[in-house]
């Protein structure tokens, strides 16, 4: 995005005057603008019409009195790019280009796309094949559809990829404040991230929602995530779609442990990006991030007047990692007398009925509980079914009584429905007009606090760290070759990686004089990349006449499984003992991410038990620890049942050492070690594969 683009883009979500070139989809248009509220000057263009929307019709773009902020534009391919050509001569600010039949549609629809680029010049241009944009700030939809929303004076900023979800998410019950919606299409000129980049400068935009099918430019985006992270504005991420993973890695373990979905959220994680995984996770989350504060922790206290409910908070929080610390002797001594002797003092706490909507009983229980360990509270109810209303009295009473004493704490706080649509309008309105978040769907509700509190730490350590560049380098017109293990450890060494003391045997003679026994025996080839699906590894021998039959062997079971194989030696290796535990490691360049890194546990457990997790190189200690954290296999590496620990230190030391070797070497393709030996002492990479560019 040129600086011209990016002054006009901030005319286009925020336009003083609003010019339509169309007919039927600009009625619509005209229709959604007036019924939003838009005051400002409205010019409709087309020569065959009187007016659109009480409004009268300009014969053409040229007639215009003067160039307009925006425009929407719903008129055939060759039309909408004449139209841009005036519009960008004129000086105008920027366009919705509705018009579908660009690149979407293949080869011919990529020169359309192409004219229409040049045509528009530093215009902003939203789409093409798009639904548009709603500023429900300053009431303006160029937008072709009815469409719903609700501004409270704040709200999110919603970015997607796609017109039909865009459209559900304005008409979701479920009192998502709203400050911007765009439907971006095929982002031929404006790309997410210069969305994300702008967005974040407008005060009254406190969280930002994507729908991403791909991304175009990952450091772009890194950059624009950061400055969102920097002022405070979480993302939320909803990703749909997968792409393949590259043909190279069917000969190795990675493609099988992470695939396209795992290294985008990496990718997330570096970022502070936080994940949903459905519309409804998409929109409970970003409500909560925009109506209340950050939480400080994980420390929840729960209120409901059922035991079930108390249950369920308990059950889905403490699988999202949050805790509901107990309340303390002389809190459980306060409380007593407060609560029915039917209640039980515990956190998530059941009040029970006996109390129920009596504010002057709720509230100094409410207040009790939300003190100095309370990080975040949430109170569940469900109210009645329109009509049914001599109870619905009980139920706000006690939502105002637990608004007072959180609001009180400055503690945030939510009150959800066990079922999603069993929290009305009305309440939702009021709630969020005392900045408590109003969450629907039980499931949702705890997944939302559990991401924002999450998001809070995150933020904190990735802003204490310098920000990483990713290690883009273009790879995708190399073709690439695998070296043998041999060539493989020796480069390894070079970056002070530790392997076994070894020889390699490229003829009959061999001594073993500089070896300790037990040795393990393997055949070395390029070509043979599981080499015991070859039968072409011995391990555990003791002395070298055993030795010497094991390469005889080798060479005879390789002739017969594997006669087109390329042999370039045997290899003869000191056996790592005293393993506390086998993990492989994996680095390979991405076009799109750079360097991806992924550790899984190791030997024959690699694809068994999918124990893996993906980082995106360069990261800090601080990540790849928590990564490793996540493994399975690491609590065998810390010591488990009071067995020996392994070396943590030299395998991260390892894996850093490796992402400066493939910081150094462009023609690295791929490193795959399987397994890394994790010893008390070391961590030795007693097999390698390296995949280098030709």
């Amino acid at each position: 995005m040129t600086p011209e683009q990016r002054l006009n883009l901030k005319r286009l979500l925020k336009p003083r005057h609003v010019a339509v070139i169309g007919g039927r989809d600009a009625i619509t248009v005209a229709k959604e603008c007036a019924r939003s509220g838009y005051k400002g000057p409205f010019w409709p263009v087309n020569p065959k019409r009187d007016n659109i929307g009480g409004h009268p019709c300009y014969a053409s773009v040229d007639d215009l009195p003067e160039p307009p902020d925006a425009c929407f534009i719903a008129v055939p391919i060759a039309a909408s790019i004449e139209s841009l050509a005036k519009l960008n001569a004129m000086g105008a600010g920027g366009a919705v280009v509705y018009t579908a039949g660009f690149g979407e549609v293949g080869a011919e629809g990529a020169k359309h796309e192409a004219d229409l680029i040049t045509a528009a010049g530093d215009m902003a241009i939203i789409g093409p094949n798009c639904y548009g944009m709603i500023n429900y700030v300053d009431r303006v939809a160029l937008w072709p559809f009815e469409h719903g929303g609700y501004y409270p004076g704040f709200g999110a900023a919603v970015i997607t990829q796609s017109g039909m979800l865009s459209s559900d998410l304005t008409m979701s019950q479920r009192s998502l404040p709203l400050a911007y919606m765009l439907s971006i299409g095929n982002q031929a000129m404006i790309r997410i991230e210069d969305y994300i980049d702008t967005l974040v400068d407008m005060p009254e935009v406190k969280a930002i929602g994507i729908h991403i099918e791909g991304l175009k430019d990952t450091a772009a985006f890194s950059m624009a995530a950061r400055k969102a992270l920097d002022a405070d504005k979480p993302i939320v991420v909803l990703k749909t779609g997968t792409s393949t993973i590259g043909a190279e890695l069917t000969v190795s373990h990675t493609g099988s442990l992470s695939g396209t979905d795992d290294v985008y959220q990496a990718f997330f994680d570096r970022l502070g990006i936080i994940r949903a995984r459905e519309p409804g996770d998409f929109i409970e989350t970003l409500k909560y991030l925009t109506v209340t504060k950050r939480p400080k922790g994980k420390r929840v206290t729960g209120f409901t007047c059922s035991g079930g409910g108390a249950t369920m908070l308990a059950d889905y929080g403490e699988d999202l990692g949050l805790h509901y610390p107990r309340p303390d002797a002389a809190r459980r001594e306060a409380l007593a007398p407060l609560l029915p002797h039917t209640a039980t003092v515990s956190n998530p706490l059941d009040y029970t009925t006996p109390i129920w909507g009596m504010p002057e009983k709720t509230e100094p229980v409410f207040d009790l509980m939300v003190r100095e360990d309370t990080d975040m509270a949430v109170l569940v109810q469900d109210y009645p079914a329109a009509g049914l209303d001599d109870s619905r009295i009980y139920y706000h009473n006690d939502a105002m009584a637990f608004v007072r004493a959180t609001n009180r704490r400055g503690i945030p706080a939510a009150i959800c429905s066990t079922i999603s649509e069993n929290l009305d309008r009305d309440v939702r309105e009021e709630l969020i007009s005392h900045g408590v978040a109003p969450m629907q769907g039980i499931g949702d509700s705890i997944k939302a606090m559990a991401a924002a509190a999450t998001y809070n730490a995150n933020r904190t350590r990735l802003l204490a760290s310098t920000p990483m560049p990713l290690m883009l380098i273009q790879t995708a017109d190399k073709t690439t070759k695998m070296r043998n293990e041999w060539d493989s450890k020796s480069l390894l060494k070079t970056a002070g990686v530790k392997t076994p003391h070894g020889v390699i045997c490229r003829g009959d003679n061999i001594t073993f004089d500089q070896l300790s026994f037990p040795v393990v025996v393997k055949a070395v080839s390029a070509d043979l990349p599981h080499k015991s699906e070859c039968e072409a590894v011995q391990v555990g021998l003791t002395n070298p006449e055993d030795a010497k039959m094991a390469m005889e062997v080798i060479r005879q079971n390789c002739a017969r499984l594997a006669p087109a194989a390329r042999i370039d030696g045997i290899l003869v290796e000191e056996m790592v003992t005293n393993t506390v535990a086998e993990i492989m490691v994996s680095l390979r360049r991405d076009n799109q991410f750079g360097c991806i890194l992924t550790v899984a546990s190791g030997g024959v457990l690699v694809e068994l038990l999918k124990d893996a997790v993906t980082v995106i190189m360069p990261t800090d200690d601080a990540s790849l620890n928590d990564a490793i954290d996540q493994l399975a296999v690491a609590r065998l590496i810390d010591g488990y049942r009071g067995k020996a620990a392994g070396n943590r230190q030299a395998l991260h030391d390892a894996i850093m050492s490796l992402s400066r070797l493939m910081a150094s070497d462009p023609n690295i393709h791929m490193v795959e070690i399987n397994p890394f030996m994790i010893t008390p002492d070391h961590a030795i990479a007693a097999d390698a594969v390296i995949h280098v560019s030709e």
